[in-house]
């Protein structure tokens, strides 16, 4: 749990808040229910493969395109 107090009676609340959102950015809680957000079933090491195989195709080829100046 993440608390702020004043640091004297002259902080203003803008500057609290600052201090406690910096906190919580810092805590990492908000990465973590970004992961969590949506459920990704399990899958298998022989279809990771398989995907990455396909992911540094298409880079390549996108990379291509980009010194041949078509994209």
């Amino acid at each position: 749990m993440i608390q702020v107090t004043r640091k004297d009676s002259k902080e203003s609340l803008e500057n609290m808040l600052r201090r406690f959102n910096r906190k919580v950015q810092q805590s990492g809680v908000p990465a973590i229910v970004k992961q969590n957000q949506f459920f990704e079933k399990n899958i298998s090491k022989r279809d990771r493969r398989l995907k990455a195989i396909v992911r540094q195709e298409r880079k390549v080829i996108k990379m291509q395109k980009i010194k041949l100046g078509q994209r």
